[in-house]
């Protein structure tokens, strides 16, 4: 792999009913659940990561659900959806599963040549299912009720709305590598080419719009994807070089990070490859306990009395 930015990694996003969330992602979408952790600044909440079989970077969407959140607004300064990619002609399948689960969707329309169904997960936050141009080759976590058929396959993009895009757009290029590849009316889609899948970005320019409000329902952050701790801290380096104001690096458990929030407003993270979701867990058992960061495991017994069950 080469020393760039690799696509996206995960994306984090809130919700409100731990066990709704779960449902909805694991058995309506049939994702993996991957990892059940809690949040590092607030325990007594969890932290959910749904992705494919071992939770490759690209697939990866994790959730801090909280109880009792307000619901939070799209609009500028935001990623505003998370786009996945499925196999081409299974829209119809989506269609008829979401019809029998309640869940809110628009009929499919076009996008830049592809087909994209749009839909909501229970707390409003906005989900694309997307047939690409091309057939992506990764191979999907499936269920008994999601075939290979038909199951996501991982992103294939995510939209940043955004009341001026200049900005973002340049972070984007200049210092991301990647390059503008489509333009329809005020959304501008970017690519890097330094992987096949989970490779995209859409500006959204909607300047006349009600700023975001990050809460329930909505993507609290953004991460793109490096292959190791030196690349991330050059890219901290060329981050900083710009004039924003970068993190040092964060000890996530199961990746390292870095964040910044970009000109436009959106909270972006850049994040390694390693150590991966096997550190603490084997691959038949992702998902099935409940992990601590080392700092809670003296507290384990009051945060598993405060958690709700999940299953």
């Amino acid at each position: 792999m080469e020393d760039r930015i690799l696509g996206l990694h995960h994306l984090t996003a809130i919700a409100s009913d731990a066990q709704r969330n779960f449902n909805f992602y694991a058995h309506v979408l049939g994702l993996r659940f991957i990892k059940k952790t809690v949040n590092f600044d607030d325990p007594g909440t969890y932290h959910f990561y749904f992705g494919d079989e071992v939770g490759s970077a690209g697939t990866i969407l994790t959730f801090f659900p909280w109880p009792h959140i307000k619901a939070g607004r799209r609009g500028p300064g935001q990623t505003t959806a998370i786009a996945y990619s499925v196999p081409a002609g299974s829209l119809g399948f989506w269609m008829q599963r979401f019809d029998a689960h309640g869940v809110s969707y628009r009929q499919p329309a076009e996008r830049f040549g592809e087909q994209v169904l749009s839909f909501l997960d229970p707390d409003g936050l906005q989900l694309e299912l997307i047939e690409g141009k091309t057939p992506d080759i990764r191979t999907p976590w499936t269920t008994a009720e999601v075939g290979a058929d038909v199951a996501t396959r991982g992103f294939h993009s995510v939209t940043l709305t955004l009341a001026s895009p200049q900005g973002t757009a340049a972070v984007l290029t200049e210092v991301f590598g990647y390059k503008l590849v489509e333009q329809q009316e005020n959304r501008t889609r970017y690519a890097t080419d330094a992987v096949e899948n989970a490779n995209s970005i859409d500006l959204v320019e909607a300047p006349g719009e009600a700023p975001s409000i990050t809460a329930g329902g909505t993507v609290h952050h953004v991460a793109f994807r490096v292959k190791d701790d030196a690349t991330l801290l050059r890219f901290r380096a060329l981050v900083a070089a710009r004039g924003l104001n970068i993190t040092p690096q964060i000890d996530r458990q199961y990746f390292h990070s870095l964040y910044f929030r970009e000109p436009g407003g959106v909270l972006f993270e850049i994040a390694t490859d390693n150590p991966g979701f096997l550190v603490d867990e084997p691959l038949a058992e992702l998902g099935t306990h409940l992990l601590l960061p080392p700092q809670y495991e003296g507290r384990r017994a009051q945060i598993e009395a405060h958690l709700p069950k999940i299953g």
